[in-house]
């Protein structure tokens, strides 16, 4: 059985203000770091039934804090961490850096709701000379300036995870012998959400509806093939699945904000 554990990092700066962030390169909120370090105690409580042997993240300082603090917490901080720009946030255009609610109030809820939950419809992107545009971040220097977003709606985000997942991930769950062991992908909420629909082939009018907590881990039992048997075909929270449901729903009332 090949084991995947995936985690949304914990509440950054920006989740607490409610403003989108997409690419720009926040850190966690004091209640973040908290969250980090009780994920770390959730994948410590599985023991030996969680091996962990090594991690991917993005580049994002978000997802690496989030990675170190579970490592930490783990006693695992020696492990190999891989970091790809494949694995960052959705990249929100325009909208980054914008409040939630001002936006809706500005542009309508309908055409905002459309940009945040459609999967195909992207909102407006950033001018190629802003100061954000990923092409001046030292991080990409070596991405080619055609590949970095200027905006994604979901549909783009599986299109540049899933070769990773292809390309890095799976060869790391299918190792042999004694690298073999559960691999961690510390991430944002579309980059999982993607992830999720790949692995178990959600439908695109159906991922759009799920839900990711920031800071709770969730497992996926893979068969050598990489078919999901986890029980119900889905991942499981680790933790109490009560808590993990209602920091779903909290999410799911804050996209509706």
């Amino acid at each position: 059985m090949l084991r995947l554990v995936l985690l949304r990092h914990g509440q950054s700066t920006w989740n607490a203000e409610n403003l989108f962030t997409g690419w720009q390169d926040v850190d966690l909120s004091e209640a973040g770091a908290v969250e980090a370090v009780e994920a770390g105690r959730l994948l410590a409580a599985e023991g030996a039934e969680l091996d962990l042997r090594v991690v991917h993240t993005s580049v994002l300082t978000r997802a690496i804090r989030t990675a170190d603090l579970v490592l930490a917490a783990v006693g695992r901080s020696w492990l190999p961490v891989r970091r790809h720009w494949r694995l960052n946030e959705r990249h929100y255009g325009a909208l980054q850096g914008l409040n939630k609610q001002e936006t809706a109030a500005r542009h309508g809820e309908e055409q905002v709701r459309l940009w945040r939950r459609s999967y195909d419809v992207p909102p407006p992107p950033i001018e190629p000379g802003d100061e954000h545009h990923p092409v001046a971040d030292p991080r990409y220097r070596d991405v080619p300036a055609d590949a970095l977003p200027v905006t994604e709606c979901l549909a783009d985000v599986v299109s540049r995870v899933v070769p990773y997942w292809d390309d890095a991930i799976v060869p790391d769950l299918q190792a042999e012998g004694a690298r073999r062991g559960a691999v961690l992908v510390v991430a944002h909420g579309n980059s999982l959400r993607a992830l999720c629909k790949h692995i178990e082939g959600i439908g695109d009018a159906d991922i759009v509806d799920l839900e990711i907590p920031t800071g709770i881990p969730f497992c996926y039992d893979l068969g050598e093939d990489l078919s999901v048997r986890t029980a119900g075909g889905t991942f499981r929270f680790l933790g109490d699945p009560e808590t993990a449901r209602a920091a779903a729903d909290a999410v799911r009332r804050q996209a509706d904000r």
